[in-house]
């Protein structure tokens, strides 16, 4: 065997990027949960006064500060021995309700690896593994990374991105959030379009109700309403638009959604359908965005659909072309790209 030292070194550099990243998930979904990160954007500190601010223990605290420092997550000023976030820092890890929200998507992250064992005897057998049977951290995880990009984009570009949608919204329009989860997307336009009437669906019983309790602490309660209820057999009809946020690619029966979608629209109404960003080839998507895609779908996505009936697996880089075939093969007559980010592709469909 000849092996190119260079080529090795380079390979085992993305090695230890690549663990010291997994690692370290761990340590930023701590920060998030003590209020680490949110005490340290208000003030630097050393880690015994960071410690007593937040009362954790100095020696626990000392080692995750040294750690984040590291992973440049956190300043050090050596000099003083002052641990602190830039602007930046605290842009993307201590702000909740913030554009950019870093802890959720490493606690989404290690929430799908609790399931690695049951995943793997998976891969041997091709069973499923249902979006319910994931623990709490995939739940709450999967709303605090998909919050912010909502919140970035779907009032101010995705909705205006939509023939005559935006108008009729805040005219007072009847509206469907299928595969709601805990609400997210369902509280954000409850509360930009009050004339407006939102019913959420998801099939999980634990996600509506805590999409119940987001709502109401929101004050939206009086234009919201949630059902236990799966994409094929959600209630209502009439609706002037249904949204999908980031939720087809993991149905087993994406067809069964797209029709029944389509029998519960008003003659003229609008399907927003979100979706990963992805090319229509693997190539395509040989991209740090798409490494990322892969493998939560490994994880969640993939074992998803194959947990439920209708035969398919669509997975998170399942590209426009496959959209649009689910898409027009139930019926619909019209389907157009509305918008783009780096990390979602929007569509419009009518009937």
């Amino acid at each position: 065997m000849s092996i190119d030292q260079d080529k090795l070194n380079e390979f085992l550099g993305r090695f230890v990027g690549d663990l010291g990243a997994t690692v370290a998930a761990g340590s930023v979904v701590i920060g998030d949960r003590l209020g680490l990160y949110r005490a340290l954007s208000e003030e630097p500190a050393r880690a015994d006064e960071l410690a007593r601010r937040t009362g954790t223990d100095p020696r626990y605290i000392t080692e995750w500060l040294r750690g984040q420092a590291a992973g440049g997550y956190v300043a050090y000023d050596a000099n003083t021995e002052l641990f602190s976030l830039t602007e930046e820092q605290a842009f993307a890890l201590a702000d909740p309700d913030g554009v950019v929200y870093m802890p959720g998507a490493f606690m989404l992250a290690l929430g799908a690896l609790e399931a690695e064992r049951a995943i793997t005897d998976n891969f041997r057998s091709g069973a499923g593994f249902g979006w319910h049977e994931q623990t709490d951290n995939v739940h709450v995880g999967c709303e605090k990374f998909f919050r912010p990009g909502y919140v970035a984009n779907l009032v101010p570009s995705w909705i205006p991105a939509l023939d005559g949608v935006e108008s009729k919204l805040r005219a007072g329009a009847k509206v469907a959030d299928v595969g709601c989860g805990l609400g997210a997307s369902t509280v954000l336009m409850a509360s930009e379009f009050p004339s407006s009437s939102i019913a959420g669906s998801d099939y999980h019983a634990g996600s509506i109700d805590l999409a119940r309790k987001n709502a109401t602490e929101a004050g939206v309660t009086d234009r919201v309403t949630f059902e236990v209820a799966g994409a094929q057999n959600f209630a209502g009809t009439d609706y002037d638009l249904v949204t999908t946020f980031d939720c087809l690619h993991d149905m087993g029966d994406p067809l069964g959604a797209a029709r029944h979608i389509r029998d519960a629209l008003a003659p003229d109404g609008t399907w927003l359908i979100v979706e990963p960003f992805a090319g229509d080839t693997v190539a395509e998507n040989l991209n740090p965005v798409g490494r990322v895609y892969y493998s939560f779908s490994t994880l969640l996505c993939v074992p998803s659909a194959l947990s439920q009936p209708g035969g398919y697996s669509l997975g998170a880089q399942a590209g426009e072309a496959a959209i649009r075939q689910v898409v027009t093969d139930a019926g619909f007559t019209r389907f157009r790209r509305a918008a783009e980010t780096p990390f979602n592709l929007v569509f419009e469909a009518r009937r």
